[in-house]
């Protein structure tokens, strides 16, 4: 009798793995993606990727805030209905309903893609300025959520020669953030550089790393959560610690509707924030393929349709709790890498543990006490590591065979241009710098443009680009499509 493939429970460290099991042998394993795991390990690795993901999900309204002429109370508020808009859009990802979710690990939070144009949409307008900014996320939000059944059929232009270039992009992206953050995050501090910051990033670093080689079984997975724990410890006596936040935050808050009045919807901005949110839609895309690859459940087109509505609808939803467009956190799939927790459901309680930190204003500066310093040592292996899976992408990607190392070489030298070229694009108009500064994005597309051009584009109908490559060569991907020779 024909055996189907299953997945068992892998005796040396309980992963599930795929197997062979004769058909009626009994119920199959669940994929470890919709594995549940005990209360305790669940709460302690949902905390570990909102830990992970705080800072960049409070920074957006932090800096959008002042900008716009709210008060810091005003921008204290923005903070909590981030995280609280966080919270429901990671929930609708990965729990989700009908055909919206992704159902993978994936988590949502504030898009940095925005502030640049939200700042040129509310700046120094007040409450008349956030309205607009809302309005504008509203309609966006709608817009690609009805683009997503379309976008998602963009997943064949997604080989692996440009998964992985775009992954290692998303990776070496975010490295300077937690450069950023081990120099104390504000450049115009006194502080901002100093040897004290510096030192305990490097010894939080080292931490994680120790902890990771010496730790076995959970308390390896969260060894992330446990440095930042010792980190936050050891900076108290260094003073770097800031308990004011904690003295100031109210017990009990809820982000009212509509806050800061009605949303008001202008031309200019709708359209700003709709080439926002398909930059957005391109980064979750990638994202999406990249989570994919790492826990075992390669992102097909529905999948990647689900991640997109539930992006796109969360987006929608947010302004009417005061929170901003939402997108895919990066971060997070490199935690989701390095720890090997692959479940759905353990994000999914970090999304519980956001709308918390959003209703209960206390417990969130209790997070916020992790100085930037501690989250930026941590933060270098995180990102690091979806540096490190986009690598092992391209290692797939058969380098050695037409022009796709040429194709790598031009798509990440593009992409590199917004970290290390900052001003680079400093005479082109506002409205384009949406696109041209994240590198994410202009070397995703330079990617897919340059693989069609050397790949696809010319080929003679009757050729067959598998022919010259040995069949256990072959991609078994279904999304890996294969390069002409």
């Amino acid at each position: 009798m024909a055996a189907t493939p299953r997945f068992r429970k892998n005796a040396v460290d309980g992963k599930a793995v795929e197997g062979s099991t004769p058909e009626g042998s009994g119920p199959e394993e669940k994929h470890p993606v919709d594995e549940t795991l005990p209360p305790l390990r669940m709460f302690t690795s949902g905390l570990q990727h909102v830990a992970a993901m705080y800072a960049g999900v409070v920074a957006p309204p932090m800096i959008v805030g002042p900008a716009v002429g709210l008060s810091a109370k005003e921008t204290a508020f923005l903070m909590g209905a981030s995280l609280f808009t966080a919270g429901i859009a990671t929930l609708l990802q990965t729990l989700g309903f009908w055909r919206i979710g992704a159902r993978l690990p994936f988590v949502n939070g504030v898009s940095f893609a925005g502030v640049t144009p939200m700042i040129a949409i509310g700046k120094d307008r007040g409450h008349d300025g956030i309205a607009v900014i809302f309005g504008a996320i509203i309609v966006a939000g709608l817009l690609g959520f009805v683009l997503a059944p379309y976008f998602c059929k963009l997943v064949r232009f997604f080989p692996p020669v440009v998964t992985g270039t775009v992954i290692t992009l998303i990776g070496v992206s975010l490295l300077p953030v937690a450069f950023n953050w081990s120099q104390g995050g504000n450049a115009t501090a006194d502080d901002y550089g100093s040897t004290t910051n510096i030192v305990m990033a490097a010894v939080t670093l080292v931490i994680v790393l120790a902890l990771r080689k010496l730790l076995r079984g959970f308390l390896q997975q969260i060894a992330i959560l446990l440095g930042l724990v010792v980190g936050t410890l050891i900076a108290i006596p260094a003073g770097i610690t800031d308990f004011g936040a904690l003295g100031d935050a109210d017990l009990v808050g809820f982000p009212t509707p509509f806050h800061f009045g009605a949303p008001q919807f202008e031309v200019a901005a709708i359209i700003s924030m709709c080439i926002v949110m398909l930059v957005c839609m391109t980064e979750s895309t990638a994202d999406m393929l990249a989570l994919g690859k790492i826990v075992g459940r390669p992102a097909d087109e529905r999948t990647i349709e689900g991640g997109l509505r539930a992006d796109t609808l969360g987006s929608a939803v947010s302004p009417l709790f005061n929170g901003f467009m939402c997108s895919a956190f990066a971060q997070n799939i490199g935690l989701v890498a390095m720890t090997k927790v692959r479940s759905r459901f353990v994000v999914a309680a970090g999304g519980v543990i956001l709308v918390l930190l959003g209703l209960v204003p206390v417990a969130a500066s209790v997070i916020a006490l992790v100085p930037l310093p501690v989250l930026g040592g941590a933060g270098i292996v995180l990102f690091g590591s979806v540096a490190a899976s986009g690598i092992q992408t391209l290692a797939t990607a058969a380098l050695e065979k037409g022009e796709n190392a040429l194709i790598v070489a031009a798509a990440v030298g593009v992409g590199l241009i917004p970290i290390a070229a900052p001003d680079f694009y400093h005479a082109f108009p506002e409205d384009m710098l949406v696109v041209l500064d994240s590198g994410i994005s202009t070397g995703c597309v330079v990617a897919i443009v340059l693989n069609l051009a050397f790949n696809h584009w010319g080929r003679r109908m009757d050729e067959d680009p598998e022919a010259e490559a040995p069949a256990g060569e072959r991609p078994k991907d279904p999304m890996a499509v294969p390069v002409a020779h």
